[in-house]
């Protein structure tokens, strides 16, 4: 039987290249020593060493031609990673950055965060390092459609069912279904984050952004306030942030700022409705950048990033909430340190993995309430279920009662976080809780199946 530890040490030297996987298996490990040493049967099957290893990985050439009429060619991936509660279930990215130990750290977040909205759901993820910014509409389709001619093999309703992720939004997922469907010729639920008119969820597109609010607003129940009056700092202006932003002013928050990857503005006076129905137009529609902000709002400032810095200054902002929406390892250990400086009371993330490890450690040293991605970003795949609920049944829900079920969903994954936090002697240490209630459930049914 091995340790924890020695089983992180396998998982390093099988795979020395892949650091964001590498933290990811080092934080779940070291947080569900408690739930193995209850449970020997679980070291004796060997299930912690079966979790951390992927059922399957596809990896494929995507060949496409440009505007100009020459080939491109990119890389496309799957991690069909757990399937122990249902089909994989977890988005596609495409971003320059995407490489197999970041699609393995999603995948490996995904099982337990799918395991946390208590829906059927098992954990994937996908993608290509193809980059949509700056591309045609006509280029995109090109490589959705080479991307799809692979990828059609490997999913299904009842297989694997992927969603939307960095830089794959409505116009992508329309791309990917309409040459699934040609391909395979279903129409089935096989995608989620699709058009309201051809099989979508009202709510999907807002579920993450509104998730994360939900989840912050339990969150700060637990010491006897609300986000009412609040100041909240965003990082991010896409699809989670815009929609975090959304709900955060209709529980009363004050929103200050947004940031891409070139910089950040911060707006002292409030980020009201009519300047985020600017920032969504700017973003989603002329596909520009935040800077654009300040020249229509000028009392805002705008700061350009710097990679050269050991921190982000957008977090060395005054602000009660800090809603980090943006991408991995985005809040360092001296950003953790200026929140706490500042007073911030709450984090709850809102991009997956945005804290380091190094910064967990001085949210939770200095009793600031922190909400890990797998908790407070579930919302997102949650309605993705639901989206899978409503293509099955053949129906389509209200806005008001999707929106209520994702409520009750982040409501039930805090509690159940609080509540498995606190039998495991970690009371209030939500990582703890989300770690260990979303293992258990995998646990269990990994055992009732057998060795597969």
């Amino acid at each position: 039987m091995s340790s924890t530890q020695e089983i992180y040490k396998s998982v390093v030297k099988r795979d020395p290249d892949q650091p964001e996987f590498h933290q990811a298996v080092k934080e779940v490990l070291e947080t569900i020593e408690p739930a193995l040493q209850r449970h020997p049967e679980f070291r004796n099957a060997k299930v912690a060493e079966r979790l951390v290893e992927p059922e399957r990985i596809i990896t494929f050439r995507v060949p496409w031609v440009d505007a100009n009429g020459d080939v491109q060619v990119n890389r496309g991936y799957r991690v069909e990673f757990n399937s122990a509660i249902g089909p994989y279930k977890g988005g596609l990215r495409f971003h320059p950055s995407v490489n197999l130990s970041i699609l393995k750290f999603l995948g490996f977040e995904q099982i337990f965060k799918n395991a946390l909205t208590t829906t059927s759901i098992g954990g994937g993820k996908g993608g290509s390092d193809f980059d949509p910014k700056g591309k045609t509409d006509q280029e995109v389709m090109n490589f959705c459609q080479s991307f799809m001619s692979e990828l059609f093999r490997h999913i299904g309703a009842w297989t694997d069912v992927p969603a939307g992720d960095i830089g794959v939004g409505g116009r992508e997922i329309g791309f990917l279904f309409g040459h699934y469907k040609r391909l395979a010729n279903r129409f089935e639920g096989v995608l989620t984050g699709k058009g309201l008119n051809w099989g979508g969820s009202l709510i999907r597109p807002e579920a993450t952004g509104y998730g994360t609010v939900y989840f912050a607003q339990e969150m700060l129940k637990t010491r006897k306030t609300d986000l009412k009056g609040k100041t909240c700092l965003i990082s991010g202006a896409g699809n989670v942030a815009q929609f975090a932003a959304e709900k955060a002013l209709e529980f009363g928050a004050k929103v200050i700022s947004f940031s891409d990857s070139n910089g950040f503005i911060i707006d002292e006076e409030g980020i009201d409705r009519e300047k985020l129905d600017f920032v969504m137009e700017l973003k989603n529609a002329r596909r520009g950048r935040i800077r654009e902000y300040v020249s229509k709002y000028p009392s805002a400032s705008y700061q350009k990033a710097d990679p050269s810095l050991d921190h982000n200054p957008l977090w060395d902002v005054k602000a009660d909430i800090a809603l980090p929406c943006a991408t991995q390892n985005e809040v360092k250990a001296k950003d953790a340190q200026n929140l706490v400086r500042n007073n911030c009371v709450c984090l709850a993330e809102g991009a997956n993995m945005p804290s380091t490890p190094d910064a967990i450690d001085v949210f939770l040293d200095n009793d600031m309430l922190y909400g890990p991605a797998k908790a407070a970003n579930a919302g997102g795949v949650a309605t993705s279920a639901l989206e899978m609920s409503q293509n099955s049944m053949r129906l389509s829900w209200t806005r008001e009662e999707v929106d209520k079920r994702l409520h009750d969903i982040m409501i039930n994954i805090h509690s159940t976080c609080w509540e498995c936090a606190d039998e495991f002697g970690k009371p209030g240490n939500l990582m703890v809780g989300a770690n260990i209630a979303g293992f258990l459930k995998v646990a269990n049914a990994m055992m009732d199946q057998g060795v597969v």
